[in-house]
């Protein structure tokens, strides 16, 4: 199974419920097709470095519920290629499922060279500008997958710093010579 993402933590305290609606007042993105991954979201005005700018909710579930949904994703992924898990990480006791109609942010994909990083203040994950963004770009962050069972989760994202599989940037370079290493034995 691949590692939920882990956002940069900011503070800490107790759980409270997710909201099922953001604290961003306007929407500064919209849904579009995307040529990753189905959609995605694209910024639909230019987005200043260190904007908020949508929040990832969902349902809070304990840490044993989120391995048993991620596993029960995980082996319907393998037979229908369809996207894997929308968990994040939010403390030692408590994950979000994001995996529900309101919640937009689940549509971020993934790309090696990103625009947007997850922080976590008070329990809550947000989406945040990590540069400034051009209306119309897509958004990205790095979902930050561990190395295990990664040739199961290639990376679409064609940037130039693209490993080939989603990983944490971490572990870029150490896919990058397991797969030259394996190209060279053929």
């Amino acid at each position: 199974m691949a590692k939920k993402p882990t956002p940069k933590k900011t503070k800490k305290t107790a759980p409270k419920a997710a909201p099922k609606k953001s604290e961003v007042s306007e929407k500064l993105y919209e849904i579009k097709s995307s040529g990753i991954h189905n959609k995605g979201l694209f910024a639909k005005v230019d987005i200043s470095e260190g904007t908020r700018i949508i929040e990832y909710i969902g349902e809070r579930i304990t840490k044993a519920e989120s391995q048993r949904r991620a596993n029960a994703w995980e082996d319907k992924a393998r037979g229908s290629g369809d996207g894997l898990v929308y968990i994040f990480e939010i403390n030692k006791r408590y994950d979000i499922d994001g995996n529900v109609p309101y919640n937009d942010a689940r549509l971020i994909n993934h790309a090696c060279e990103t625009n947007c990083e997850a922080e976590n203040d008070n329990s809550r994950i947000w989406i945040i500008a990590e540069r400034d963004i051009k209306a119309g770009e897509e958004l990205f962050y790095d979902y930050g997958y561990d190395m295990e069972h990664f040739f199961e989760h290639p990376c679409h994202c064609s940037s130039n710093n693209c490993a080939g599989f989603i990983v944490s940037s971490e572990y870029r370079d150490k896919v990058r010579e397991m797969v030259a290493a394996i190209r060279r034995k053929r």
